[in-house]
């Protein structure tokens, strides 16, 4: 037994000096990803996942789980993740599993195309689709201070490369597969400061329910996973030191969440225990109603 209240540092964790996307490697307080503590079971034995984000936080913590579960990963990144995308590789070959890496930008509706083109050449096909990839930028003034070019970022990186992945894959994907969809606490306790964000993150709960129905009678099953305040790169590399410093001491647990958390969720959504369950969202935020 352990306390959830003590199994992780509280606030204040230290992130670094970060400039977007953000490093792993540059964090002085690690995230955990399960590394030293996931261990599989043959849940996800043959099957092949892509994960957009993959290299780090939330990405790499589900690439690990599913390695280890018995599945080949695609893990696409921004080219300046490398490094971290390197050590993700690494983690997944331990397993014993194929990696294929794909660096690039989800913005561009081609290279969406092309990583699923990708999963089917390298991998032989997919099996599950994890758009996990998102951009944040707090804007503390609210809306006024929300540019044109960062509010199109939010929207072309949340919203249409989902959209555009969603759309490559489902005609390569038979009965049984599953699409996995990273929504958050903001679509529904929704922040001034991240407004945009917020806007996408509600957007994809809409998203996930209508391709359930969309997807239910081809057997393909479309569920969301709705993250608290989880303890990645992109906290340090977007918010203000104020923000940091406090992250996540808001919850009912009074810590931020680590992504070793968060990635037996998006192996119950991807494996047949989750048979019945589509459309659903699945919210893991240390507390914080998800309603």
């Amino acid at each position: 037994m352990k306390n959830p209240v003590d199994l992780y540092p509280k606030p204040a964790l230290d992130g670094g000096d970060q400039q977007p996307p953000g490093l792993t490697s540059a964090m002085p307080d690690r995230p955990d990803h399960g590394e030293e503590s996931y261990r599989g079971s043959g849940r996800l034995t043959g099957r092949r996942a892509v994960i957009t984000g993959g290299d780090s936080g939330i990405g790499r913590a589900v690439a690990i789980a599913y390695a280890r579960e018995g599945a080949d990963v695609l893990i696409s990144y921004l080219p300046e993740e490398e490094s971290d995308a390197a050590d993700t590789a690494q983690w997944i070959e331990k397993a014993g599993r194929k990696v294929v890496k794909v660096p690039g930008d989800i913005r561009d509706e081609a290279h969406c195309r092309g990583i699923i083109d990708r999963a089917r050449t390298e991998l032989g096909g997919i099996d599950i689709l994890v758009n996990n990839a998102a951009y944040q930028m707090a804007q503390p003034g609210g809306i006024t201070d929300i540019t044109d070019e960062q509010f199109d970022r939010v929207m072309k990186t949340n919203l249409y490369a989902m959209f555009w992945l969603c759309r490559a894959a489902v005609p390569h994907l038979e009965p049984g597969a599953a699409i996995i969809n990273t929504a958050s606490i903001q679509a529904y306790q929704s922040s001034s400061a991240l407004l945009d964000y917020a806007t996408t993150k509600g957007g994809i709960v809409a998203f996930t329910k209508a391709l359930a129905e969309d997807l239910a009678g081809q057997g393909v099953r479309v569920n969301a996973v709705a993250p608290g305040p989880i303890w990645t790169p992109l906290i340090p590399a977007t918010m203000t030191e104020k923000k940091v410093k406090s992250f996540g001491g808001d919850t009912p647990i009074g810590r931020a969440g680590q992504p070793a958390e968060l990635a037996s969720a998006y192996v119950y959504f991807a494996s047949h225990e989750s048979s019945y369950t589509t459309g659903e969202v699945l919210g893991i935020t240390g507390g914080k109603p998800v309603s």
